[in-house]
């Protein structure tokens, strides 16, 4: 089995080529991706070329863990054939490591990596890992729900979302980029250096920029918290001093869990949490090179959609 497929051969190298696929065994599904989305954290790292060492990273590789497809052939009764599932990645390839491999157009995976959903969403399926991980970072024991959120990109706009349908107060979110600051649902979005409070108890930054941290412990109020939303290539580094003052915590947010994806995709199939809005690009996923440099480039692009139905 050979497949189409997104393959960086080294940083800003990157196109479709044929890949050949290992063959689907017991408990796997073979799926026939429709859309797949580009991410402006981890795989911008990849094209940069400024991802720091992590595990299974390699070239050639296939990048993504957003794709959303159908079930064309499937070894586990679980998942039946012509279900819609989303796929947060693969690991399904003969001569190209898969990190994290979801964006060709099949894929093979372990029928339990994927989660069904309505194949009414359509190219909006591809973003529920995204929605998942603003999910998993707000929800379960010992966590708040952010008074301040940084960035209103994908993620920001989620965490804040996400923030206003939890009947939490409604955030603050700091954007320096005049053109992001619309877009707002029920919460008020600024510029940083208009905002003189000092007393927020829990701020999300979802910029991915290490260099903010001292300014974040700044504007704590006494025990309060900084959780890491984003991906970071900086060694995390801030003055002990007014962490110190001010008891500060920080906390980072790991990806989402499988309880998280089911919980999310029912938000959003209950018509809770519109993810559709948030993409403003769409591309054939021939023109796969070109896609990329706009997702990284362009800062009116908040998602780009790769659509493989030509492929």
């Amino acid at each position: 089995m050979n497949t189409d497929a997104i393959l960086l051969h080294e940083p800003r190298r990157i196109g479709v080529e044929s890949v050949a696929l290992t063959p689907p065994s017991a408990g796997d599904v073979v799926v026939a991706v429709r859309h797949s989305g580009i991410s402006t954290g981890t795989e911008k790292l990849f094209w940069s070329g400024a991802m720091p060492p992590f595990p299974g990273m390699g070239y050639p590789l296939v990048p993504g863990y957003e794709a959303t497809g159908e079930v064309v052939e499937s070894h586990d009764p679980s998942v039946a054939v012509g279900a819609t599932v989303f796929v947060p990645g693969a690991t399904c390839y003969r001569d190209a490591h898969g990190l994290f491999g979801a964006s060709a157009a099949t894929l093979v995976t372990p029928a339990a990596r994927v989660t069904e959903m309505d194949a009414g969403h359509g190219p909006a399926g591809a973003l529920l890992a995204l929605a998942a991980t603003a999910y998993h970072a707000m929800t379960g024991p010992g966590k708040s729900a952010p008074d301040l959120i940084v960035g209103h990109g994908t993620l920001g706009r989620l965490l804040a979302r996400l923030t206003v349908l939890s009947g939490a107060p409604a955030p603050t979110v700091w954007e320096i980029d005049p053109a992001r600051r619309g877009g707002a649902q029920g919460y008020d979005i600024i510029d940083p250096t208009t905002d003189q409070r000092r007393d927020y108890n829990a701020i999300y930054d979802a910029s991915g920029q290490a260099s903010l941290l001292p300014d974040l412990i700044g504007r704590l109020a006494k025990g309060g918290e900084i959780t890491l939303a984003g991906f970071y290539t900086d060694p995390i580094q801030f003055a002990f001093a007014p962490a110190f003052m001010r008891e500060a915590r920080i906390r980072i947010a790991a990806e989402w869990q499988a309880s998280d994806m089911v919980a999310t995709r029912d938000l959003v199939e209950g018509g809770l949490l519109n993810l559709s809005d948030l993409i403003t690009h769409t591309r054939p996923a021939r023109n796969a090179a070109g896609a990329y440099q706009t997702a990284f480039t362009d800062t009116a692009c908040l998602k780009m959609i790769l659509d493989w139905n030509a492929a």
